[in-house]
């Protein structure tokens, strides 16, 4: 069985036990059915809209809805989908930030997510927006945990690459920059995997942990388009704790040292 079947079998088991377990916790959940990603939550007596992870991908790449991550400043910059913004406000002044940002356009479309089918975090905000007159607020509730399971990129801020590279000594990192680039100089202990080499099974020479999926890899490259590329790479892997860095490799490295 190759990495790409083996990935969608752990997923759709992990999924299946999921579903279990959450109808069991929350009898009135409602079960789904058909593909995975088209699954939600279902919770009986929302005041939010929810929306699946196809829906979620496709007004990420459309640009058509504001995507907000309800989760602390702490969690967002280690790794949060990529376009999603961050308040570093209380709970209470979100809605008022937000309406600053958005020229007091309370129609616009929201998306909001946290942690997970358990996690509260984008149910309160949600209700607190609905409260201060905000009128098209969706949620995508399977939140971080189900969109790294099924593939989804993940951004770290420049704050949170810092942050691991400075105390995870089990996180790997790895340079997607050329051969020539890297030699000149990397961060220390980085591994180099070009991504202008993908269709020559570079990521497939490199030394991906094989003992632990769990393991945090950190990717990096000249610009975001080459980080993003390695990932997109990566995404069709069984790794699912990986985040790129959407920055230029020289501020990575000042920042660094």
């Amino acid at each position: 069985m190759n990495y790409r079947a083996w990935r969608i079998l752990r997923v759709r088991l992990g999924l299946g036990i999921f579903t279990t377990s959450l109808l069991a916790a929350h009898p009135t959940a409602v079960a789904q059915s058909g593909p995975i990603d088209q699954a939600i939550v279902g919770d009986h007596d929302q005041k939010t809209h929810e929306v699946n992870t196809d829906e979620i991908r496709r007004v990420l790449a459309d640009g058509s809805v504001v995507v907000i991550d309800a989760r602390t400043r702490s969690e967002y910059v280690t790794g949060h989908i990529p376009g999603a913004l961050n308040f570093d406000v209380p709970p209470d002044q979100v809605a008022a930030a937000l309406e600053r940002l958005l020229k007091e356009d309370k129609g616009r479309a929201l998306v909001l997510y946290c942690n997970g089918p358990y996690c509260q975090a984008s149910r309160r905000l949600g209700e607190h927006l609905v409260a201060a007159g905000f009128t098209r607020v969706q949620r995508y509730q399977l939140g971080m945990p189900v969109w790294r399971a099924l593939g989804g990129p993940t951004e770290i801020e420049l704050e949170g690459i810092v942050r691991i590279y400075q105390y995870d000594r089990t996180a790997v990192f790895f340079d997607a920059r050329s051969p020539e680039e890297f030699a000149r100089g990397s961060l220390p202990g980085a591994h180099n995997v070009p991504a202008d080499r993908l269709s020559a099974g570079a990521l497939d020479q490199a030394p991906l942990p094989k003992d632990d999926f769990n393991t945090r890899i950190v990717l990096f490259g000249r610009d975001a388009a080459q980080a993003r590329s390695l990932a997109d790479s990566l995404s069709r892997r069984p790794w699912h704790n990986v985040t790129y860095y959407p920055g230029r490799f020289e501020t990575l490295r000042e920042a660094i040292q």
